[in-house]
């Protein structure tokens, strides 16, 4: 979101300085939904009620997972390991707690 168009955001994302620009407020977008992901899931890891955290926890990395598979199919499938993979093992975790 803040690194879209900066060299670090440009080589994460295999981008260009012309086509970061085009899509800045494209990313912008899409980091501010990818930060409400990541709130929700702290939600669910600070919240006092165990059942209601679990219950949040898993909502929030189904969702993660989801964007990460619509991601693989219309973007990339590199999507899939960085995304979706890495909040499929989590949610794998916690139900093997």
């Amino acid at each position: 979101m803040f690194l879209w168009d900066k060299p670090l955001g440009l080589k994460v994302f295999r981008n260009t300085p012309e086509k970061a620009e085009i899509t800045k407020v494209l990313a912008a977008n899409q980091g501010l939904y990818n930060g409400f992901l990541a709130a929700g899931l702290v939600w669910g890891l600070v919240h006092g009620d165990p059942a209601f955290a679990f219950q949040i926890k898993v909502f929030f990395l189904l969702c993660v997972i989801v964007a990460g598979a619509y991601g693989a199919v219309t973007v990339s499938t590199r999507i899939l390991i960085v995304q979706a993979l890495p909040a499929a093992i989590a949610l794998i975790a916690m139900f093997l707690a």
